[in-house]
C-alpha cells in the first residue's frame, strides 16, 4: 500500500463513506502516482474495502496489468460494446454501472472531479462528496526513492549552473557585449547551450530564464538578445529528468562591474537566502509562514518593499520558494499563510530583489525538511562577480 492509498483509507473511515473514486487523464501526475500507470486515456480508480481497482479502456488492459499498482484491472468493455473513449456520456454511464457492481452507497472524490460524472452518479442513487486532496497530500512528503531522484535532478540542474558560470567567466567583452567562441552570446544561444548539456544527462529543457540587465527585473521574463557586461545575468534553470522529477536552481552573475546598487541588491538578497534557512534549521514543525516572514524582515529591512505590504511592482514580488516534485511547483508555497512543514518536503528557496532601473537577482537552492534541520541538495557558491 502507498501513502496515497493509506491516506485514501484513512479518509473513507473518518468520513464515513464506503469507497473513494477518481477519474483523470491518464497524464494526470496525480492519477499516476496514486496508480502507478500511465495511460494514453483517460481512466477511473476505485477504493473499496482496502483493495485498488482500475477501470480502463480495453487496449489498456494488459498494460495496466503489468504497470499499475492496482489489486484489480478491469476493461470498459465488461460493461459497454464499442470504445467509450473521447465520450463523457458513455464513459459517465459506464463509471456509474462499474460502482453498481460493489456495495457503495457514499462515495468521496477529490475537488477538482468531473462535475458531470457526479451528476450522473447522484442521479443513478449515489451520494458523492468531495473530500481533501488526499493524493496531493501524500505526495508533498517524498520517500527515499523520491529524495533520491529529486537529488540526482538537482545535481544534473547543478551542473549545467556551474557551466553556466564557467562560459560566462570565458567570454570576453566587445563593446560592452559578451562573445563566447568569437560569436555573441545571447540569451537564445545560452538556452541551446542548456539544451545540448541536458540531452546529455538524460534531462529535458523545455525553457530557462537567462535574463539581462533590466530584463531581470521582471522575475518572469526569459531573456532575450545580447548579454552585457557590468549588468545581472539572472539564471533559472529548472529541467525535468527523465525520472519524472524536478530541478530547479537560480544564480545571478555580472560579467564585470555591478552598480554599487546592484551590489547592494545582490549582498542584501544573500542575507534573505541565509535568514530562510536559518529558520529551515530548526527542522520539521516550522512553518512556511516563519520561512517568509524571516526573507521579508531582512529585506524591508534594507528599505526594501515586500509582497508582505501588498501590491508592489519592485522590491521582493513572489513567494520565498515552493515545493518540487513529479511538478515543477507544486505545494506547499514559503509564503504568508503557509503551515507546519514536515519531514521530507522538498523546497526551493529562492528570494529575490527586482528593480526596473537596476534589473534583478535571485539566488536559489533546493532542500529538503529534517526532522531537526534541513539537507541542500546544492554546493555550488553564490559567486556574483565573474
Amino acid at each position: 500500500m502507498n501513502s496515497a492509498e493509506n491516506n485514501i483509507d484513512d479518509v473513507i473511515d473518518t468520513e464515513g463513506l464506503d469507497a473513494f473514486l477518481q477519474y483523470e487523464a491518464g497524464s494526470d501526475i496525480n492519477h499516476q502516482y496514486l496508480t502507478g500507470f500511465k495511460a494514453s486515456d483517460s481512466f477511473t480508480f476505485l477504493r473499496y474495502k482496502g483493495k485498488s481497482i482500475l477501470l480502463v479502456a480495453p487496449v489498456e488492459k494488459a498494460k495496466a496489468e503489468s504497470q499499475s499498482d492496482a489489486d484489480v484491472v478491469r476493461s470498459t468493455a465488461e460493461f459497454v460494446t464499442g470504445d467509450v473513449r473521447d465520450d463523457i456520456e458513455a464513459e459517465a454511464s459506464v463509471i456509474s454501472d462499474f460502482v453498481s457492481e460493489y456495495d457503495i452507497e457514499d462515495i468521496g472524490v477529490h475537488r477538482g472531479f468531473s462535475l458531470y460524472i457526479a451528476e450522473v452518479l447522484t442521479n443513478d442513487g449515489f451520494s458523492v462528496r468531495s473530500v481533501d486532496d488526499v493524493v496531493m497530500s501524500a505526495r508533498k512528503s517524498k520517500s527515499k526513492n523520491e529524495l533520491a531522484k529529486l537529488k540526482n535532478a538537482q545535481l544534473v540542474t547543478e551542473g549545467a549552473m556551474e557551466l553556466s558560470k564557467e562560459t560566462i567567466r570565458e567570454s570576453t567583452v566587445v563593446d560592452g557585449e559578451l562573445f563566447f567562441d568569437g560569436e555573441p552570446l545571447t540569451s537564445e544561444r545560452f538556452r541551446n547551450i542548456l539544451r545540448d548539456f541536458f540531452r546529455s544527462q538524460n534531462c529535458v529543457l523545455d525553457e530557462a530564464i537567462v535574463a539581462c540587465g533590466t530584463q531581470s527585473a521582471d522575475p518572469h521574463n526569459r531573456g532575450s538578445g545580447v548579454l552585457m557586461a557590468n549588468e545581472p545575468i539572472l539564471l533559472d534553470i529548472f529541467p525535468r529528468h527523465k525520472s519524472g522529477y524536478w530541478g530547479d536552481m537560480s544564480r545571478t552573475f555580472v560579467k564585470g562591474e555591478p552598480s554599487e546598487e546592484l551590489q547592494r541588491m545582490y549582498d542584501t538578497t544573500l542575507d534573505a537566502f541565509v535568514a530562510a534557512t536559518d529558520v529551515l534549521s530548526m527542522g520539521a514543525g516550522v512553518t512556511g509562514q516563519e520561512v517568509h516572514n524571516k526573507v521579508c524582515d531582512v529585506f524591508e529591512s534594507a528599505g526594501y518593499p515586500t509582497i508582505r505590504g501588498g501590491d508592489i511592482d519592485e522590491g521582493f514580488l513572489h513567494s520565498t520558494g515552493h515545493a518540487i516534485g513529479l511538478e515543477l511547483h507544486e505545494p506547499p508555497r514559503l509564503v504568508g499563510g503557509s503551515g507546519k512543514l514536515k519531514e521530507g518536503y522538498v523546497l526551493t528557496v529562492e528570494p529575490g530583489l527586482y528593480k526596473k532601473e537596476f534589473g534583478g537577482v535571485r539566488i536559489e537552492d533546493m532542500v529538503v525538511v529534517t526532522e531537526d534541520g534541513y539537507s541542500n541538495f546544492n554546493n555550488l557558491s553564490p559567486d556574483f562577480r565573474l
